[in-house]
């Protein structure tokens, strides 16, 4: 990166660094579960029009002014049901996880908290509200972000050690970093290791997500349609990343939402891959924040 153009083009390149993940692993593997229900657009929020992101009817247009109770139905769903279905299913597995919390949505759900504390799920930071920062004023953001770690700390008993705001503005980086102390930002698709970047005077290590890995391509045109698809696509990835671990170990990340993959057809396909995965040794099972932290003393910023 430059200061005449800041994007980084080339990363590691061919010169992967040996990741060196517990235990001889292969590849870390990390599932996220997104909890936005209660956190999204919606007219009783003091927003100007109701949701129309990531729900069961694609190309839905918002309606200003208006509450849509079709789209409010289907995230309570996610909130009601789906994050139960998937906490049940990690527990079977007895494997850990990263919750993106949105601050507003888990306030209004304290039972969810309990229990992905109890069953010890990271809950990292989906910031304030479940809505697209993109043009929102850098006041704003800002003010969403402190508001978004004192409800946090409140609810959950600490401060979040990562963050991940998704629709973000070209501004969340630098304030996320200037106003939190985590020990990642998760808001890249850049890589398939960690990686740090320079924001302002601090060096971020970056933990990147993904948007393919990821049940979203049920609620987009042209996605995925079955559980079926969805474990073949989660296979694919985790068979291209564990052969190039046996030289070089990789990072995957796969992302869920409960109103989402918490449909009954959609976790059979989740259950697929889980099934898959456990079939293989060297694989390290993981919290994004165990990643980060192991990251973090093997690579400290330089």
């Amino acid at each position: 990166m430059s200061e005449t153009y800041p994007r980084d083009l080339i990363g590691y390149g061919k010169d992967v660094p040996d990741a060196a993940w517990p235990g001889g692993a292969r590849i870390a593997l990390q599932c996220v579960i997104n909890y936005e229900e209660g956190g999204e657009n919606c007219i009783l929020h003091g927003d100007d029009a109701s949701e129309a992101y990531l729900q069961e009817v694609p190309g839905l247009a918002p309606l200003p002014g208006q509450r849509n109770i079709q789209v409010e139905s289907m995230y309570e769903y996610g909130s009601r049901a789906g994050l139960w279905r998937l906490m049940r299913l990690f527990k079977r597995y007895d494997w850990p996880v990263t919750v993106y919390g949105v601050a507003m949505a888990l306030q209004r759900n304290p039972d969810a908290v309990a229990a992905m504390l109890e069953n010890g799920h990271e809950i990292a930071s989906h910031g304030l509200r479940w809505i697209d920062y993109q043009t929102v004023p850098e006041e704003v953001e800002r003010a969403h972000i402190r508001e978004a770690l004192a409800i946090h700390e409140a609810v959950t008993g600490s401060r979040p050690r990562g963050w991940y705001t998704g629709r973000v503005s070209p501004r969340t980086r630098r304030l996320v970093a200037e106003e939190t102390d985590c020990l990642y930002d998760a808001d890249s698709y850049a890589d398939d290791l960690p990686y740090w970047e320079t924001v302002g005077d601090k060096q971020q290590l970056i933990v990147p997500y993904t948007l393919d890995n990821n049940d979203m391509k049920f609620a987009t045109l042209h996605g995925l349609s079955t559980g079926e698809e969805f474990f073949t696509y989660l296979r694919d990835a985790f068979d291209v990343l564990y052969e190039e671990g046996a030289d070089k170990p990789r990072m995957m990340s796969v992302g869920l939402h409960c109103r989402l993959a918490g449909r009954p057809g959609r976790t059979a396909g989740l259950r697929r891959f889980l099934d898959y995965v456990a079939g293989h040794e060297k694989v390290w099972v993981c919290r994004r924040v165990d990643i980060a932290k192991h990251w973090r003393e093997r690579f400290p910023p330089g």
